[in-house]
């Protein structure tokens, strides 16, 4: 199997690279993550001038065409910045449902401000009693003439607090456990009845809470086939999945890097602590987990461009690993650093509770071992 690069492909990371280098470094994302909003509207946009908010969309719809490969090439290098504009709220969420089943007249409404950086949406999947399971849904959305009335309440949101749009899968049909009768909606923020409680999250983003009470969308803003979201959402949901797996190797890379070079120069006894041999053989375990965990990253990804039908099973296996190896990497790393590794000033702990948050979402390491399981 070829992993090597494209030109273009290599010129996405090493781009993305540069910026992260020159201009976010982590003085300024610390900056950033402190403010009201949790990210930089001049920053947002300069993503969207520089096309990396037009990366994982097809031609036809303003982007880059891009696919699996690309996408990881943007989200490593955005772990290794421990980037916190909402990048994978807006594109990989929300975006990730409107190129799949959003009309023409919804696209031109909602995709194309998306990919322009006009516009901020967030996917609101989950709910207070579901925890993994996308299906759970109790929110309901109940007909009448030529809209549909929302009650409901959705949680943890990403980006929910600024923004737009937001996708709303609301049950029309079933019981709360079932795969049909879910219908996907847009339904702009500013709608009557629909309110948000925001918050910051531990890695330094923010999410929001979402309340819904009788509020009234039209049925021209319910995305594809009425009562059939529930594939899209599981789509939408795999591919972001592996998304943050490879942010996470972008930062399991990082701590690891950092590690070995503190361990160089931190003097204890007069030598430095990268001579103490048990030191050595704890860097070189997690050097050897970094090296797997990028291994069945780069498996997934070529199975996910080739459309293979064990892509998902593949990614559930990419989960267990960065949820498992990653968290392993991490937590020696802050040990290695001492004291220090969990201070505010220092950036290992950041990436470190990054990384744990990236652990138990989208299913921690226990529930895609079951789901590998079950999917064989």
């Amino acid at each position: 199997m070829d992993f090597s690069l494209s030109e273009e492909q290599t010129m996405l990371s090493d781009s993305i690279a540069r910026f992260i280098n020159t201009d976010y470094d982590f003085e300024k994302r610390q900056a950033i993550a402190a403010s009201d909003a949790g990210f930089s509207s001049e920053m947002w946009q300069t993503f969207a001038e520089l096309g990396w908010t037009a990366v994982p969309f097809s031609e036809a719809d303003g982007g880059l065409d891009g696919g699996p490969v690309e996408l990881m090439l943007v989200m490593e290098q955005f772990g290794r910045g421990l980037v916190v504009e909402p990048y994978l709220a807006n594109i990989v969420l929300a975006g990730g449902v409107l190129k799949r089943v959003a009309n023409t007249t919804q696209k031109s409404q909602w995709l194309s401000p998306i990919i322009e950086g006009k516009l901020h949406a967030a996917l609101a999947f989950a709910e207070p009693q579901s925890r993994f399971n996308l299906a759970d849904i109790a929110t309901t959305a109940s007909k009448d003439g030529d809209s549909y009335v929302l009650n409901g309440r959705k949680a943890f949101v990403l980006n929910g607090n600024s923004a737009d749009m937001l996708i709303i899968p609301a049950r029309t049909s079933g019981d709360r456990m079932d795969e049909s009768g879910i219908t996907l909606f847009a339904v702009p923020a500013d709608t009557p009845g629909l309110r948000r409680q925001a918050y910051a999250t531990v890695d330094g983003l923010h999410a929001a809470e979402v309340i819904l009470e009788d509020i009234r969308v039209d049925a021209d803003n319910v995305l594809g086939e009425p009562e059939q979201g529930y594939a899209t959402l599981a789509s939408v949901i795999d591919e972001a999945t592996l998304a943050i797996c490879a942010e996470a190797m972008g930062i399991a890379q990082t701590m690891q890097d950092k590690t070995v070079e503190y361990a160089k120069i931190r003097m204890q006894f007069g030598v430095p602590i990268s001579s103490f041999q048990a030191l050595q053989h704890r860097m070189v375990d997690t050097a050897m987990l970094c090296e797997q965990s990028r291994s069945l990253l780069y498996w997934c990804v070529m199975l996910n461009v080739a459309e293979d039908a064990g892509a998902s099973r593949a990614i559930s296996a990419l989960k267990y690993q960065i949820g498992s190896a990653g968290i392993k990497v991490g937590r020696e790393a802050v040990q290695i650093h001492g004291g220090m590794g969990v201070t505010w000033e220092l950036d290992v702990a950041h990436y470190f509770k990054r990384l744990t948050a990236i652990d138990v979402m989208f299913g921690n390491a226990d529930y895609h071992l079951d789901r590998f399981i079950a999917l064989e």
